[in-house]
C-alpha cells in the first residue's frame, strides 16, 4: 500500500509536468496532418457513424434500448469506450517510447502513463459534448441522475491509472504484452455493453452476470445509467465492490511492479 501512495503522490507532485507534455504531444502528434488535430475528434465521429449503420440501422432495425433510439444510446456507451480503450493502449507503451528521456534525465517514470490519459482527454470531452447533443435531440432530458457523471468519470480515471501502471510495467517485462493487450481491447469491445445491452437483450442470465464483472462495462453502463437510465450507483452494491476491488489489485500490483523494476527499465529496454 505504501507503493500506492507513493504514487500518488507523484502524480500530485508533477501535475503541472503531467499536463503540459499531454498538450505538446498533441501537438506534435498531428503536426504533419493537414486537418491537424481535427483527427482527434473526425476519426471518433465517423467509427460511430459506422457502428450505427451496422448495428443500429442494419441488425436492430432503428429499435430503441429502455426506450431511447438506439443512437444516443450508443453514443453514450461508445464514448468512454473510446476514450479508456485508446489511454489503456497508449499508457502501456508510454516507458517504453520514452526510453530516452527516461535515461538521459532524472524524471518521475510513474507519471508517463498518465500523461497519455491525459492527451486523451480532449477528445473525450469533444464526444461527450456531442453525446449529450445527440441525446437531446432525441428527447433525452437532463435528470438529477446527470450528476453521477462525476462518480463514474471519476471512477474511468482510476481505472486506467491502476491498468496504465500495470501495463507499461509488464509490457517492459514481456515485450509481447502490448501485442496481446491489442487483442485483449479488441475483444473487450464487444464484452463492455458498448453495442449490446446484456442486461435487457436476449443474454443468459449467468453469462451476463459474468460479462458485469468486466470493469469497463461497469463504467459505460454507468454512464448510461447516468444519462438514460435512473440507477444511483449505490443501487450496484455487488458491482461497485467488484469494480473497486479490481481497480484496487491493479494498483497493487502496478506499483509495486513499477517501483521494484524502475531502476532497471533503460536496462530491460
Amino acid at each position: 500500500m505504501k507503493e500506492v501512495i507513493t504514487l500518488f503522490k507523484e502524480q500530485i507532485k508533477n501535475i503541472g509536468i503531467i499536463f503540459r507534455i499531454s498538450k505538446y504531444e498533441d501537438m506534435a502528434s498531428y503536426q504533419s496532418h493537414y486537418l491537424g488535430l481535427v483527427w482527434e475528434y473526425l476519426y471518433p465521429l465517423i467509427q460511430i457513424g459506422i457502428y450505427w449503420v451496422v448495428f443500429g440501422v442494419g441488425l436492430k432495425h432503428g429499435a430503441s434500448m429502455n426506450g431511447v433510439s438506439y443512437l444516443p444510446w450508443m453514443v453514450i456507451g461508445i464514448t468512454p469506450w473510446f476514450f479508456m480503450n485508446r489511454s489503456v493502449l497508449d499508457a502501456s507503451k508510454s516507458i517504453y517510447q520514452r526510453v530516452g528521456m527516461v535515461s538521459k534525465m532524472k524524471f518521475p517514470v510513474s507519471i508517463l502513463p498518465t500523461i497519455k490519459i491525459v492527451g486523451n482527454l480532449s477528445s473525450f470531452w469533444t464526444m461527450l459534448v456531442f453525446s449529450i447533443i445527440i441525446g437531446l435531440l432525441n428527447h433525452v432530458t437532463p435528470t438529477i441522475y446527470w450528476f453521477q457523471w462525476i462518480y463514474y468519470f471519476f471512477c474511468m480515471i482510476m481505472l486506467l491509472l491502476a491498468l496504465g501502471i500495470f501495463s507499461s510495467a509488464v509490457s517492459i517485462l514481456i515485450r509481447d504484452f502490448h501485442i496481446l493487450l491489442q487483442s485483449l481491447m479488441r475483444m473487450l469491445f464487444y464484452l463492455s455493453g458498448v453495442l449490446f445491452n446484456f442486461e435487457t437483450d436476449a443474454f443468459p442470465a449467468i453469462f451476463a452476470r459474468i460479462l458485469q464483472i468486466n470493469p469497463f462495462f461497469y463504467v459505460v453502463s454507468g454512464f448510461r445509467q447516468s444519462m438514460v437510465g435512473n440507477v444511483w450507483f449505490w443501487q450496484r452494491p455487488t458491482l461497485t465492490i467488484v469494480f473497486w476491488m479490481i481497480v484496487l489489485f491493479f494498483l497493487l500490483v502496478g506499483s509495486h511492479l513499477h517501483y521494484k523494476f524502475r531502476s532497471r527499465f533503460v536496462d530491460l529496454i
